[in-house]
């Protein structure tokens, strides 16, 4: 978990930063639990293109990642830490006693040969994933699930991590941090510890081409465009737009609220990421 500053041998590599892997013990991902990804450039099964500037990048394999978390009351052994090409966190290969083999998202503070277990009441533990109503107030948790046997569904990319700060009934409190705090079902599965990869965050590409190897097409500002291209686009000179900010099709993109299933989720909000602080 560092970084590597690359020394300006080239233009490209100035100002570039690499992670060091050093907590990646193989390079090899276990094949029982890969399998080929397709490349599909943002778009849709009509080969319509739903999301912009996508295509090209390094071919993937997918890594069956488990964030169920239900194989229960089975101890198993750390056996490998991985890069994972589909994800900013790393993953960790579990052996578990009766002979099957998982990936599941790395913890900070979890190495080879540790023991991991998941189940209704196990050790509070790094890397244990158990029910919330039984997890201690005041624990830091990842990989939380919303509704039960689902999966986890938030706090899953790199460095990423909640904290349980109330219990009343049936119902958690977690805070995330962006701010937000949320009530979620006491029986939803979450695990104990933080997200892995926390420098994945001070990484700097450095170039173009690396943005490529991701996948990442050039983006075109709106106001370099022609009118038919762009509402922003056209006019004599250099212009900035002449109006709010807005994407191809019309719609506003700064302060603009596009969740459409609030009236059903709002309500296990307590505390919005939107809230301003008093003064």
């Amino acid at each position: 978990m560092g970084i590597r500053i690359l020394k300006p041998i080239t233009p490209g590599q100035r100002g570039m930063s690499v992670s060091t892997f050093e907590e990646v013990t193989t390079d090899k991902p276990e094949k029982s639990l890969v399998k080929g990804k397709k490349a599909i450039s943002g778009r849709n099964s009509s080969g319509r293109t739903t999301v912009r500037r996508r295509g090209g990048g390094h071919k993937r394999r997918y890594r069956m990642v488990d964030f169920k978390r239900n194989k229960f009351d089975v101890p198993g052994k750390v056996a490998t830490v991985e890069y994972d090409p589909n994800r900013s966190a790393r993953v960790s290969l579990i052996h578990y006693a009766d002979g099957e083999k998982r990936y599941i998202l790395w913890p900070v503070g979890m190495s080879v040969g540790d023991e991991v277990i998941s189940g209704q009441s196990v050790k509070v533990a790094v890397g244990n994933a158990m029910p919330m109503k039984h997890i201690p107030v005041g624990t830091t948790i990842h990989n939380i699930e919303l509704s039960r046997g689902k999966g986890g569904q938030i706090v899953r990319s790199a460095g990423a991590q909640a904290q349980l700060v109330a219990r009343e009934g049936k119902w958690c409190t977690v805070k995330l941090s962006s701010g937000e705090m949320r009530m979620v079902p006491g029986e939803c599965f979450a695990t104990i510890g933080q997200v892995g990869n926390i420098d994945h965050m001070n990484v700097k590409l450095g170039k173009a081409g690396r943005t490529r190897w991701l996948g990442r097409r050039p983006k075109v500002r709106g106001v370099v465009m022609n009118p038919v291209d762009h509402p922003h686009g056209g006019g004599e000179g250099k212009t900035s737009g002449g109006r709010h900010p807005v994407t191809p099709w019309g719609k506003p993109t700064k302060g603009y609220r596009t969740r459409k299933k609030k009236k059903v989720t709002g309500k296990f909000i307590v505390k919005s990421r939107h809230q301003r602080k008093k003064r």
